[in-house]
């Protein structure tokens, strides 16, 4: 007979086991997750915010807008000391402290628009009006930029928020704070702001060279000015490079010796003013010879430009070019410092006699048909006869001007230097006769209009150093600059072959590159000549200069310019 097994002991713990899992299963998921805490929840929410504003801002918080004759990019960006910084491409950037908050504002000048600037040469009245035009610029572009960033921040927030916590409510909240927070950002720049920041800016680039030139700028219209006066600085540390001379042909002139600085074509630059001043005390010149074209339509409108040579303190000899009109001519004749040449006339300043005439033509524009070589001819047909009679008189005449080469040659084995423009670029030419004919460029870099180039003409200007008894040309110094935007600068050095020839100085004729220079032949054997178109290296670099030009003391009995 079988014998029965309880079974009620396995069943209940069966039952147990079961009840224990339900329980399990019943209980509290707060018990096995592990909750945020609170602190780690508002970091995480802070950085998407300040991620999520940056990537707005960054892909879309920015404008571009024209500020006067300029073209400016805006944007604002996250910083942890506030302030403005404005980039002036190649010249550097200025830094200014106008305000304390998590923001900067960064202004980046991309380029001179051609047609604005044309505008203001041709219309020279609108210029009065520039500063309330900037202005209103400048409010336009801050208030563009302002709806710009409220929609970059808080878009960005908003849609990082979403991706990070697919909830619309969080990524609502992200969005919100990030308003919030630039909201709070433009409250505390405004309380800080500084207007005086602008008289204390700091400078990187190029522009560390002069901050107490840049320095005394003081609105954003003066940013045109600013470049002007730093491409004077940057003549006044190129011509210094005499205390580092080991490139330069072995020329050294006698404190004595009569410095005369030859210009030409500046059409309405003024620029020009700024370079031409420095040069004046750098070299000490002490006369200057401009062979025309110094304004670009010869209105009287224009004649205002022309103040600043009554500043230079040294004579100014001048001819009339062919964009140089009879009123310009009689605008500058009232002026105590200009002599004004025209007819053959003759004057004797700072001991050198010159002689020269203006322009027989008229062309300001493509209005007005020219008369050609045959009148340019017969111009210095008129000049060389004039040459004579002051020979004859007795009071034989050192240089030569006229406006263009073509009358310039007429004068060849009348003087030893004859002096013109008009083709702006330089040539040296040795006239079959004995006359060196020494054509200058564009030392307004062919004025504003040049910048409707490809790229902007070269500023030039020449230093000639003359023989104060004999009047005779010993050297001469070939100044160039970039044009307009640009800031390089080159000093070329060239010496003048002797042959022989009665009354003039010979040279292996024109040069064909354009710079005017005679090359490695113009240095005396065994000195080291300078290749036209190496830069020069500014005083006070630790490294050579580009082209291998090392450091040295300046020859003996060369003058250093004063600071």
């Amino acid at each position: 007979m079988a014998r029965d097994v309880p079974r009620f002991p396995f069943r209940t713990s069966l039952t147990r086991i079961q009840g224990h899992l339900s329980s399990r299963r019943d209980a509290p998921t707060s018990t096995l997750t592990h909750s945020p805490h609170p602190y780690s929840r508002a970091v995480g929410l802070l950085s998407v915010v300040l991620l999520g504003a940056w990537l707005g801002l960054l892909i879309v918080g920015s404008v571009r807008t024209p500020v006067g004759p300029m073209d400016t990019k805006m944007t604002l960006r996250p910083s942890l000391t506030g302030g403005t910084k404005i980039n002036v491409s190649p010249l550097g950037a200025l830094e200014l402290s106008t305000h304390t908050a998590p923001i900067r504002l960064d202004v980046d000048v991309d380029q001179l628009d051609p047609v604005r600037s044309q505008a203001l040469v041709e219309h020279p009245e609108r210029l009065s009006g520039l500063q309330g035009e900037v202005s209103h610029d400048v409010m336009d572009g801050t208030t563009e930029l302002a709806v710009r960033s409220v929609v970059a921040v808080v878009s960005g927030a908003t849609a990082l928020g979403l991706a990070v916590y697919r909830r619309p409510r969080r990524a609502l909240t992200a969005g919100g704070l990030a308003l919030a927070l630039l909201a709070a950002s433009g409250v505390g720049a405004y309380a800080t702001w500084n207007p005086k920041s602008v008289l204390e800016p700091r400078f990187s680039g190029l522009l560390s060279s002069a901050p107490q030139v840049v320095g005394s700028a003081r609105s954003i219209v003066n940013d045109f000015d600013v470049y002007q006066k730093e491409l004077a600085r940057l003549v006044t540390n190129v011509t210094k490079l005499y205390d580092a001379a080991s490139t330069l042909p072995t020329f050294q002139p006698d404190p004595a010796t009569l410095r005369v600085l030859h210009v030409s074509d500046i059409h309405l630059n003024p620029a020009a003013w700024h370079i031409i001043g420095s040069l004046v005390e750098q070299y000490g010149i002490g006369v200057i010879i401009d062979s025309g074209d110094t304004m670009d339509h010869g209105a009287s409108a224009e004649n205002t430009f022309l103040d600043p040579i009554a500043d230079l303190d040294v004579p100014y000899v001048w001819v009339r070019g062919n964009h140089d009109s009879r009123g310009t001519q009689e605008y500058l004749r009232r002026m105590k410092n200009v002599r004004v040449l025209d007819e053959g006339r003759a004057v004797t300043v700072g001991g050198v006699r010159v002689a020269g005439s203006g322009d027989p033509q008229f062309t300001p524009d493509r209005s007005v048909e020219a008369q050609g070589d045959p009148a340019e001819r017969m111009t210095g047909i008129r000049l060389a006869s004039a040459l004579r009679d002051q020979r004859r008189a007795g009071t034989p005449v050192d240089i030569a001007v006229a406006h263009n080469p073509v009358a310039a040659r007429e004068t060849d084995g009348l003087v030893p230097l004859a002096l013109s423009g008009h083709i702006h670029h330089r040539e040296t030419e040795m006239l079959p006769h004995g006359t060196r004919l020494k054509i200058e460029g564009s030392t307004g870099g062919g004025g504003l209009r040049a910048v409707q180039n490809d790229s902007p003409e070269k500023v030039q200007m020449s230093v000639l150093y003359l023989d104060r008894t004999t009047k005779r040309l010993q050297a001469w110094d070939e100044i160039t600059l970039g044009g307009l935007g640009l800031t390089t600068a080159e000093v070329s050095r060239h010496l003048p072959q002797e042959v022989g020839t009665p009354g003039a100085d010979a040279s292996p004729g024109p040069d064909p590159s354009g710079t005017g220079g005679t090359g490695p032949s113009s240095a005396p054997p065994g000195s080291p000549a300078r290749t036209p178109g190496t830069p020069a290296r500014t005083p006070g670099a630790a490294s050579p200069a580009p082209g291998g030009a090392a450091s040295s003391p300046p020859p003996p009995g060369l003058p250093v310019p004063a600071p």
